[in-house]
């Protein structure tokens, strides 16, 4: 059985610290910053800047933006990385040690780099695949896709774990499982199985039950 995580808020409660960035970043630079986690939950940074910025033709711009966001994010992050890691991520992982796994986030490169390295967990992943590893960006199935690819593991027989509902629809649109942490949202639709945190007791006993098909 493989097993793939999707990384914020499934390895890092990330999701209020992106909210903050977010916010000073376009106040900053003019922009209304309501609504912010409604309208950035799940997606990449290339089309929240297209949300916020409206329509902008020089593509070169929308990655300026989006790097110097997640720049300010990894800054306020730094000092609390540890702390924002999701309970029960390290056990589960160790747990897990005798299947191939994966982190498969819209995530920018810098961001995934900064907290697989930041918290040493990186070598529990045979892949790590980013939103720009792929042409369609969640909730298309195509991340999840080659993150099973990667590592060796047919869909149908890998497990994700998500917390959003772009999240959800890519994996169910790959075939694969799916676990829905409530880190984020208090009621997933469309999953397997639904926990608060990795340190519930049953969920590593449920993943070892998973059968091939």
């Amino acid at each position: 059985m493989g097993v793939i995580f999707d990384m914020d808020g499934v390895i890092l409660d990330s999701t209020p610290m992106h909210n903050r960035a977010w916010e000073v970043y376009l106040e900053r630079h003019g922009k209304d910053s309501s609504q912010v986690q409604r309208r950035m939950h799940g997606l990449r940074n290339d089309d929240i800047v297209r949300d916020f910025f409206g329509p902008i033709g020089d593509y070169g711009e929308i990655l300026r933006h989006g790097a110097a966001k997640e720049r300010l994010y990894r800054e306020m992050m730094g000092p609390a990385l540890e702390d924002h890691l999701i309970p029960g991520i390290r056990s589960i992982l160790e747990g897990l040690a005798g299947a191939p796994k994966a982190v498969a986030s819209n995530a920018e490169t810098p961001n995934i780099d900064f907290v697989l390295d930041g918290a040493g967990i990186r070598h529990h992943f045979l892949a790590v695949v980013d939103g720009h590893y792929v042409e369609r960006p969640k909730p298309h199935p195509d991340i999840y896709l080659k993150a099973a690819e990667l590592i060796g593991v047919a869909p149908v027989n890998c497990v994700v774990f998500e917390d959003s509902i772009p999240g959800i629809e890519a994996a169910r649109a790959a075939g694969t499982r799916v676990v829905g942490l409530t880190t984020t949202l208090a009621v997933l639709d469309g999953v397997d199985r639904q926990a608060d945190d990795f340190t519930d007791e049953s969920l590593l006993d449920w993943l070892r039950s998973q059968r091939p098909r």
